[in-house]
């Protein structure tokens, strides 16, 4: 036969989302299985008035009132409304972080929100390399817009490891291929031509990388995909490819790590932005 019993009530009060105080409740919650437990979730509280309101009907309602609320004046306004109120509550973070800080000898940020903050930076590089995937060596060039950057080069010249070590700090990463037979694809020239970085690479670098590429593949070293003398006419027509979009900066990959790579382009990047916003500023 079920309990007549009300349920009882739990209010999370939080200055954030509040899901670091649901999920600590949830878990509190499971000792206590015979009991019916409802919770009301108060957010993004910011001010006394809200904190004085919520309180009150924690009184009323004989709700346990349970935050995480990061602001010192706020949690000592919560802790006077408790004794006067003569409500039941518990502090979540608020102790903890005081017990590191003294612990640490190290001042707090005080933030609130912020764990939501690293979650949201979190899923923007999730995002990031899934983009960077699927537009990995020329496929959809449809979505070469909505790109942060687009790398463009010569087979071997680091655009895939570039995209994805790019794409891990959070960018969006487009890149295609350039073969002289072939043409660029058209949607790279109809975007804006500020985010197409061309990479280069050295003579003597790129057969070394090639070579390599065909020994990786079990394929003859002698192909013409690695001959020297194609290898230098496809730089010849990739130079002059390049000279025809001034707008493109060159980005020489030879004897570079991938990451000094990368932050020469979001160098590049961060100026151009820079650049933007004080012009804008006139």
């Amino acid at each position: 036969m079920a309990s007549s019993e009300s349920p009882r009530r739990i209010f999370i009060l939080a200055d954030g989302t509040g899901e670091t105080a649901e999920k600590v409740a949830t878990a509190a919650l499971t000792q206590f299985r015979s009991i019916e437990v409802e919770t009301e979730h108060f957010t993004r509280v910011r001010s006394k008035f809200e904190i004085r309101e919520i309180m009150e009907r924690a009184v009323k309602e004989g709700a346990f009132v349970v935050y995480t609320v990061i602001d010192p004046e706020h949690r000592e306004y919560i802790q006077s409304c408790a004794l006067e109120l003569k409500a039941e509550v518990a502090d979540l973070i608020g102790g903890l972080v005081m017990r590191l800080a003294s612990h640490w000898s190290a001042e707090p940020v005080f933030a609130p929100g912020i764990q939501h903050q690293l979650d949201a930076e979190y899923f923007r590089r999730i995002e990031a390399v899934e983009f960077a995937v699927k537009n990995d060596d020329g496929q959809s060039p449809q979505n070469l817009h909505r790109a942060d950057m687009i790398l463009i080069g010569l087979s071997r010249t680091s655009k895939t490891p570039l995209s994805m070590y790019l794409a891990h700090k959070g960018y969006r990463v487009a890149n295609i291929p350039l073969v002289p037979e072939i043409p660029a694809p058209r949607e790279l020239f109809e975007v804006d031509q500020e985010k197409v970085y061309a990479l280069i690479i050295d003579l003597n670098t790129l057969v070394r990388v090639r070579h390599q590429r065909l020994r990786a593949l079990g394929l003859p070293p002698d192909a013409e995909y690695a001959a020297r003398e194609n290898i230098a006419r496809e730089l010849r027509w990739c130079r002059e490819f390049y000279a025809r979009h001034p707008t493109w900066p060159v980005v020489d990959t030879s004897g570079r790590a991938v990451e000094e790579t990368a932050a020469e382009i979001v160098r590049i990047m961060k100026e151009r932005e820079a650049r933007r916003d004080g012009g804008a500023s006139f």
